[in-house]
């Protein structure tokens, strides 16, 4: 009788660890979120461009707004004008014609709801991904699949690195930046690990040339989202304020970023 008492006691404590706690969440007036990454990929003439404008919305909308009806217009230093049309009413806005030039001068322009948005940046040269090597022996456990990307850091100049590792069959990708502070002109390498990663994987590794404004504040930003830290509800310390500004009204100011990037790519089957 008491081994059914003790039972019941122990499901009854599992099922009030079930309620839906709803929480009342500030909301505020939407924002316009600028995702415009130029990507000029290795080995491409770099022509076909589009930005992404959404808005922000409150924290359990599962979908997100996109922003319809901009203006939108980069131009370089030698006065070519690249309008992006927008593709119906999806908030991607697509040019075919863009000039992709190492070390240019980009500037963006948003006209959204009669207010001004602007952003500058420089395109960045990239290294090329050399190869991939794999470990199976990985992690804290010993049974984790470890990839290194290697790269070699030219020398005598400042370099910033965004790698992306795109999981194709989760449809995921982890983002690592890198500088080469202590490591310039040296042969380094991009560190991936999951445990979820196994025989027959495949991803694509992107390693990407940013500024050192735009490395900065991707550190701050995977910092505030690392799963690691925190719990889901943690108050982010500041906003991560990107390189666009609002020249109308700058109190409504963006989220997003504006960069410019040489890419060099490599797909990898996990072995």
């Amino acid at each position: 009788m008491k081994k059914i008492i003790y039972i019941l006691l122990i499901s009854l404590s599992f099922t009030a660890c079930e309620d839906v706690i709803d929480l009342e969440l500030n909301s505020a007036e939407p924002r316009l979120v600028i995702d415009a990454s130029l990507k000029w990929i290795k080995g491409t003439d770099g022509k076909n461009q589009f930005i992404r404008l959404t808005l922000s919305a409150p924290f359990y909308d599962l979908e997100v707004p996109p922003a319809n009806g901009a203006v939108v217009t980069v131009t370089d230093t030698n006065n070519n004008n690249f309008n992006f049309i927008e593709d119906g009413d999806t908030g991607i806005y697509v040019n075919n014609a863009f000039i992709p030039e190492i070390n240019g001068v980009y500037t963006l322009s948003i006209n959204y709801n009669d207010e001004i948005y602007r952003g500058t940046e420089q395109l960045m040269a990239v290294a090329d991904i050399d190869r991939v090597e794999q470990k199976n022996d990985g992690g804290f456990s010993g049974d984790e699949i470890e990839l290194k990307a290697y790269y070699t850091d030219p020398e005598g100049m400042g370099n910033y690195y965004l790698f992306e590792f795109d999981i194709q069959e989760t449809n995921s990708v982890s983002l690592e930046v890198y500088d080469d502070e202590f490591t310039d002109g040296n042969e380094i390498f991009a560190f991936y690990t999951d445990e979820d990663l196994e025989a027959g994987s495949e991803l694509t590794v992107y390693n990407n040339g940013i500024s050192e404004r735009f490395y900065e504040y991707m550190v701050v930003l995977l910092q505030q989202t690392d799963d690691t830290g925190g719990d889901p509800f943690e108050t982010q310390p500041a906003t991560v304020r990107g390189n666009c500004v609002n020249e109308t009204n700058p109190d409504n100011y963006p989220f997003g970023y504006f960069r410019a990037s040489e890419v060099s790519v490599l797909n990898y089957t996990v072995e």
